[in-house]
């Protein structure tokens, strides 16, 4: 693989699907199993398609943890499953079996207890991550049959959505940085260290450096705690300092805690809108009880895999606007390609000929625009219902401008109006607590409360007012939320383009803070104060940055998640930064505000 390739999480993980589907070669002959568990599954189905497996002699997909659950990955029209009959086990003993799973205890059970009557002629098997040796021994001392092929170790641990975003999936984690117990004791902590070095493992790096948010202290203990892994363990004695890219790798650590606002607010991008009013979760968008969509469209998949969806992968950073020009193309482009195959014009045996090699194309370009124009028109149909451009409007405001006289009022308007959804009440008054919680004399915090209970806010939401504060208010988070950081000539710069570019630009105003730091990170302005660094293989905190060289390529692990309005934005800089500077957005999972919200419950 291109060395430029090994940050591409798509392909990484493609590469390794293909490797792992034919044993590594070791089982390429022959009808096969495949076994998976409910993470690799999303892992595999992420990249590649039912059809592609079932196409490379895979007679089977199916989960080792639930012998009665039988789930192909998602076809390239939709999610399929595949029937497996339990009569169908007596005839598979001349099979082999291909195992891809995650290296935990229950896994490595799972194996042990498949090996014990084993149903397959072999087994290659393939972990996600490092694998312990005490389970590596529990399965040699286990294999008594001696059915057991290989043991390797393929570094896949993670969801690969796009080429430069890549999540563990991995929910609840807000609680991380909030929860008294010690977090290498838990479950939640250990997932995001493993995922990470997988992450790390996949890409062929070592990082020369180790940045961290020093704001949060899971952000420190995952950065301490990835050093002591690297120095340690010989596996990540990649060529040091650049692996085998190009340029100096820089791990950064950061925490959602430093910027709860970009998860709270309207999104205008495709992917981002999708996933914010609609849901995308493993890829897959649910349109069930949507009006006027067909049942072949009530569960469809959007992936930016190669093959999967060109459409999508080509506007998924499309705006609103944009992108309902771009399907209106697509449409065109459909019925003039539909209009030279109708049985008026097949006039000849080639004529027919022709149409009948092209007919799977043109059904499966019948199928994406349908898609398309089924989830745009829901889209579309939401903005009206729930007044998202006047929410959107105001949300930007809120979170970009100073104006608290003004924002209480026009805020207080809101609530009381019944055009406004519960949700979007919740979403404002929780942006304005945000921004006004040390407002003097007075923030008002208390009376927006009471407003959003008689507009109609459950108690158990207004609550999260309150929790957000205690999550990330003022003295929790970091200085960069509200431009505490920036010179009061840059405010007014940006409030000039704001105004000089119109009003497309007022929904597309907020800039995640994210952003402001690899800028900084970009030009070596990153501070040390609000930064540290983790130096050397005994793990040393140090402020001093100045001596550190630029990367040329960095990797954002956040822990609590991050959100699609940050993949664009990452994605828009890498365009930007072609041959200077490459950056990879990885995390705990992909927020909307209805996940973040969740998750804020439990603080």
């Amino acid at each position: 693989m291109d060395p430029t390739d090994q940050l591409n999480g798509i392909e990484s993980i493609r590469t390794y699907v293909e490797r792992l589907i034919t044993g590594d070669n070791r089982a390429a002959d022959g009808m096969k199993v495949l076994l998976l568990d409910s993470t690799t599954t999303q892992i595999v189905s992420c990249v590649s398609s039912q059809s592609e497996i079932l196409s490379r002699q895979v007679y089977l997909v199916c989960r080792l943890d639930d012998p009665s659950s039988q789930h192909g990955p998602s076809g390239r029209h939709g999610s399929h499953s595949l029937e497996f009959k339990e009569e169908s086990l007596g005839h598979a003993s001349h099979m082999k079996a291909v195992c891809f799973l995650r290296p935990t205890q229950a896994n490595v059970g799972q194996l042990i207890q498949e090996l014990s009557l084993p149903r397959f002629s072999e087994y290659h098997l393939f972990f996600s991550g490092i694998l312990p040796p005490s389970l590596l021994n529990l399965l040699a001392e286990s294999d008594e049959k001696e059915r057991v092929k290989q043991v390797q170790e393929f570094y896949a641990d993670f969801l690969p959505i796009n080429e430069d975003l890549w999540s563990l999936n991995c929910r609840n984690t807000l609680v991380m940085d909030t929860q008294d117990q010690p977090h290498h004791q838990t479950t939640l902590y250990q997932r995001n260290l493993t995922g990470l070095q997988s992450m790390l493992l996949a890409m062929k790096r070592r990082p020369y450096a180790i940045r961290y948010q020093k704001s949060s202290k899971v952000a420190k203990k995952l950065a301490s705690d990835i050093n002591e892994c690297i120095s340690s363990d010989d596996i990540f004695h990649f060529r040091r300092g650049t692996g085998g890219g190009t340029g100096n790798f820089l791990l950064l650590i950061l925490d959602r805690m430093d910027d709860p606002v970009t998860p709270l607010l309207s999104q205008w991008t495709y992917q981002a809108m999708v996933h914010e009013l609609l849901g995308l979760n493993n890829n897959r968008v649910i349109l069930r009880g949507a009006p006027n969509v067909s049942k072949d469209l009530e569960e469809v998949v959007l992936s930016s895999a190669p093959g999967h969806d060109a459409f999508f992968a080509s506007h998924r950073n499309s705006n609103f606007g944009e992108l309902g020009e771009a399907i209106q193309k697509l449409l065109q482009d459909y019925q003039a390609r539909s209009k030279e195959h109708q049985a008026s014009n097949l006039r000849t045996i080639e004529d027919m000929q022709n149409f009948m090699d092209k007919y799977p194309e043109l059904r499966s370009q019948s199928h994406t625009v349908s898609k398309h124009v089924a989830i745009m028109g829901e889209l579309a149909r939401l903005v009206e219902v729930c007044s998202l451009m006047d929410v959107s409007a105001f949300e930007q405001d809120l979170a970009c401008n100073e104006d608290q006289a003004g924002h209480l009022r026009e805020l207080m308007s809101k609530l009381e109006s019944s055009a406004i959804k519960i949700p979007d009440k919740l979403r404002l008054g929780m942006l304005y607590a945000l921004r006004y919680e040390n407002a003097t004399p007075n923030s008002a915090i208390g009376a927006v409360k009471e407003a959003m209970k008689r507009g109609g806010v459950p108690p158990s939401n207004v609550a999260l007012v309150d929790a957000i504060l205690r999550y990330a208010g003022s003295s929790i988070r970091g200085p960069g939320l509200y431009g505490t950081s920036k010179d009061t000539a840059s405010k007014m710069i940006k409030s000039f383009m704001t105004s000089v570019q119109g009003v497309s630009n007022v929904y597309s105003q907020h800039s995640p803070v994210l952003m402001d730091t690899i800028e900084a990170v970009a030009k070596g302005k990153l501070k040390g104060e609000t930064h540290p660094l983790i130096s050397g293989s005994v793990g040393m905190t140090t402020t001093f940055v100045e001596n550190v060289p630029l990367p040329q390529e960095v990797l954002i692990f956040m822990v609590g998640g991050m959100t699609y309005e940050e993949s664009t934005k990452i994605n828009e800089f890498n365009q930007v930064n072609v041959g200077r500077i490459r950056v990879v957005l990885g995390g705990s999972t992909v927020h909307n505000s209805t996940s973040f919200l969740e998750e804020l419950k439990l603080v």
